[in-house]
């Protein structure tokens, strides 16, 4: 049985290092690309290309895609003026990522949206964030752990039926909705949208605000997986 190949965005940093080396590099956490393997899927990094109409080309190739997690959406993106703790733009991985969630929603490709990738995917749609809140982080490079709980009858509650803890690291966070979005699962501490789904689109959408390559529940990327298998 042929395995479906899931394509993930990249971060794209200005110096990172290994042995001897100290370069710019596009990369990822190894969590995302493991969570793809056990998922049952091939997984292939998408570094932001300088063309973002490449992104059409490359979500053509694709049975599944997967939004990674990262740095603030630039607020310009929803409307805004950034907000004294919003970090730096990353303005290629806005253009690339947005350019390859709007191929995926035009082709019917599977997506599922991580941290960042669900952030986007509702600034895609019209959405905003909110630029800042407390209580959904651990120390500097260390994940936090809180409850979230599903909305019955969404495609998200269908994956995972019952309240469950989830690894976590944002400080930004949905606001207003965007188009056709619904919210499918909310922070049982302070109500946080933490999913969010597409239920008219032709194919799986999903965003989910934590991060399920940073812990060990394979069911959400699962979901993705099987979806780009059909």
């Amino acid at each position: 049985m042929s395995k479906p190949l899931i394509g993930v965005s990249t971060y794209l940093e200005p110096s990172a290092s290994w042995g001897v080396w100290n370069l710019p590099a596009a990369l990822l956490p190894a969590g995302y690309h493991l969570l793809v393997q056990r998922a049952g899927g091939l997984a292939a990094m998408l570094p932001p290309d300088e063309d973002p109409a490449a992104a059409a080309y490359v979500v053509s190739r694709l049975d599944g895609l997967v939004i990674s997690g990262g740095p603030d959406v630039e607020p310009v993106r929803y409307g805004a003026e950034a907000e004294p703790r919003t970090g730096p733009p990353a303005r290629e991985r806005d253009a690339w990522e947005l350019a390859l969630i709007e191929a995926a929603l035009a082709s019917g490709t599977p997506l599922l949206g991580i941290c960042r990738g669900h952030q986007l995917l509702n600034v895609f749609l019209g959405g905003t964030l909110v630029q800042h809140l407390d209580g959904h982080t651990g120390p500097p490079g260390v994940f936090d752990h809180h409850e979230v709980k599903p909305v019955p009858g969404t495609l998200l509650a269908g994956i995972l039926p019952e309240p469950m803890s989830v690894p976590t690291f944002h400080h930004q966070s949905v606001a207003q909705l965007g188009k056709g979005l619904t919210p499918s699962a909310h922070a049982t501490d302070d109500g946080t949208v933490e999913a969010v789904e597409l239920p008219d689109a032709e194919a799986f959408v999903l965003g989910v605000q934590w991060h399920p390559e940073a812990g060990d529940d394979v069911r959400v990327m699962r979901a993705l997986v099987e979806a780009a298998s059909g």
